[in-house]
This record gives structure tokens, sequence and C-alpha cells, in this order.
């Protein structure tokens, strides 16, 4: 049972300008995600940061959401929090596997995320999970965002785009300038 096994924590991350994070949950299970909430946000302050935070109708929303703060606003980072349980229909897995892997998506093209969105097989796993006292999954997703932004800035913290290149607007005028092709 992981209940009683010991998990290497790494320690907390110091910082010298504190880091901004946004917190995204989705409180479909309103008790739930108000715990890992409370332990994400005990964290990021914990380590001297601060948070904004949204909520999104489900767990699917939360990478849409993280994706258009990470391109439209200034936050160092990122916490996603939400919980699926099991249920009758393969929906779980739908929404387990693709709300992962839009996360994992976006950390790959840059983004500091913490993922705290619980994957459960029923609601008493979850109560131990989200609990601060207990498990804390929320403290545990804002400390892997903290780590995250640590390591940016370590390595220099500047955004590059991933793929292709917008045309440039020099581009575009020096094309227009020579008229339509021949």
């Amino acid at each position: 049972m992981a209940g009683s096994e010991t998990h290497y924590t790494l320690p907390r991350p110091s910082f010298d300008q504190a880091p901004k994070l946004l917190i995204v949950v989705a409180p479909y299970y309103k008790d739930i995600a108000d715990a890992l909430v409370a332990g994400a946000r005990a964290e990021i302050e914990a380590a001297g940061g601060s948070h904004d935070t949204v909520e999104v109708p489900g767990a699917l929303e939360v990478p849409t959401a993280i994706g258009q703060a990470f391109r439209m606003a200034n936050f160092d980072g990122f916490v996603a929090l939400g919980c699926v349980i099991r249920g009758e229909t393969t929906h779980y897995e739908t929404v387990c596997n693709d709300s992962s892997r839009a996360i994992t998506l976006l950390g790959l093209q840059g983004a500091c995320i913490g993922n705290g969105i619980l994957t459960v097989e029923n609601r008493a796993q979850a109560e131990v999970r989200a609990e601060v006292a207990g498990q804390n999954k929320g403290g545990g997703a804002a400390a892997a965002a903290l780590h995250l932004i640590a390591l940016a800035r370590r390595w220099g913290g500047a955004r590059r785009p991933v793929g292709f290149k917008p045309e440039s607007e020099e581009f575009r005028i020096a094309s227009a300038d020579k008229g339509p092709m021949a």
C-alpha cells in the first residue's frame, strides 16, 4: 500500500525573485478541489511566491486554460488541479489520458507545470490524496511547479517558441513590393 511507503521529497527551492504561479482548478468535486487548492497555496506561499486562482468546468479544460495563460499572461508557472473518479463508462480513461497528455505537451513547450489532477478509483482515495495533512497532492503539484521554475531560471528562463516562426512583417512588406510572381 502506497500510504505505508516512505518517499524522498526534494528540498523546497529558494528564489531571489518571488515566483508568480497560476493555479487552475476544476472544482467538479468541490471539497476535493478546495483541499487541493489549500495545499497548493500553502506550498507556494512557503516558498515566498504569489498566486492567482481560476476555475474551469472540468479536467479537460485545465490544460487549455494553462495554455492560454502561458501564451497571454505573465506567470512563472502553473498548478493543474482537479479530480477524476472512475465511473461506469470509458469517459474516465479519456479525461485522464487527454488532460495528462495536454499538460505534458505544454511542459515540453516550456511551461512549468505541476500536475495535481487526481485520477482515482473512488472518493475515499481522492480524499486521502487531497487532504493537506495527508498526502497533500495539491502541495506536491505546487512543489513540482516551483522546482521547474527554479530550473528554468537556472538555465536562463527565456521562452523560445517551438515550431515554425511566424512570417515577419519585413518579409511581408518586401514580398508585396515585388508584386505577383510570374
